[in-house]
């Protein structure tokens, strides 16, 4: 799903999670909650909708097709009031995501989809290894795409009031995409809360990054792999992918680890909750100052001129502006670290 991220250049970054202590991390680390807007009467509601996005230039016939007789799904609203809060610690993430069969099928499915894979890297500067990560992490290999109808769960989200500007403008997106004529009504479908197809866009994501890739005037993240491929490929470059430089490394650190080393350089003060977890950027030669070493033991290798740390669970990662990219998809540190994990298997 797009999430905010932010980018050092070359930068690398020392992340510390500070919340839960020893690397836990919810998954996803919930928000908090918003003042709830009151609700209205769900009729009155879609009808002051379909006048704003007819003022918004779509047409009369999709506004009729998608709002009328529309009514609200209570399965959203229990599932928004009461997202799970069940904590993994990092390693605990990875290792149930990174299973064995898991990466099995990941190395099966980017050899069956080796020829679009590689004109689509070639193309974007994507490695088929991260786009094949990325898939297989957000709908695990387009088998679990979500059964909500879009418009429906983007409604009764608006409706709700929890977040109502936010899901008025997705769901403002989600009638231009049908407007546009880039999927049917009865086929836009995603999660409850209005992720769509294989590579789980919100509609805003979808206008700013999904791709046509086969030329045939759709962009079709729910059926075309080629347009998924190239969807996530477009969406990584926009988040500053640069494919000729690492997401990260693991390392070694010195007494103390990274408490003491994320307390000597600081933290950032901005972007989502798992990048004010991330230290300001500090040059390469510094960490090494500082006694960062390889898993091995030797010297760090100048990769970047600057770089970050990632300490949480039981091993700890320099991570680099390419991890901020993977955040920028799914703002988790957990899921960016099995991204980046299980793309470096792949490629």
């Amino acid at each position: 799903m797009a999430r905010l991220a932010l980018h050092c250049s070359a930068l690398v970054v020392l992340l510390l999670l500070v919340e839960p202590v020893r690397g836990q991390v919810a998954v996803p680390a919930p928000a908090p909650a918003p003042a709830e807007e009151p609700r209205p009467e769900f009729s009155e509601f879609v009808a002051k909708l379909k006048e704003q996005a007819l003022a918004q230039g779509v047409t009369p016939a999709t506004v009729e097709a998608a709002l009328t007789n529309l009514e609200p799904l209570e399965i959203v609203v229990e599932r928004d009031r009461s997202q799970p809060e069940t904590e993994l610690t990092i390693d605990q993430y990875v290792s149930r995501r990174l299973t064995r069969a898991f990466v099995r099928t990941a190395t099966e499915k980017k050899r069956e989809h080796r020829t679009d894979l590689e004109a689509i890297a070639k193309k974007y500067g994507v490695s088929s290894g991260v786009l094949v990560a990325i898939w297989g992490m957000e709908s695990n290999f387009g088998r679990f795409t979500g059964t909500r109808p879009t418009v429906q769960a983007l409604a009764t989200l608006a409706w709700e009031g929890r977040r109502r500007a936010f899901f008025t403008t997705e769901l403002m997106d989600a009638l231009q995409i049908l407007d546009k004529g880039y999927i049917e009504l009865d086929q836009m479908k995603g999660s409850w809360a209005g992720a769509m197809g294989q590579t789980q866009f919100m509609p805003s994501s979808y206008l700013a990054h999904a791709q046509d890739f086969d030329g045939d005037g759709r962009r079709d993240i729910w059926n075309t792999l080629p347009d998924v491929f190239a969807s996530i490929a477009n969406y990584m470059i926009a988040y500053g992918w640069k494919d000729n430089e690492l997401w990260g490394r693991e390392v070694r650190l010195p007494a103390g680890g990274a408490t003491k080393l994320g307390a000597s350089v600081g933290f950032r003060q901005s972007g989502c909750r798992a990048a004010r977890e991330l230290t300001v950027p500090v040059p390469l030669a510094k960490w090494q100052s500082l006694g960062v070493r390889t898993v091995s033991g030797g010297a760090l290798p100048k990769v970047a001129r600057s770089a970050s740390l990632l300490g949480a669970g039981k091993k700890s990662y320099l991570v680099y502006s390419n991890y901020d990219s993977l955040l920028g998809y799914n703002c988790a540190h957990a899921y960016a670290l099995a991204v980046g994990l299980l793309s470096d298997r792949l490629d």
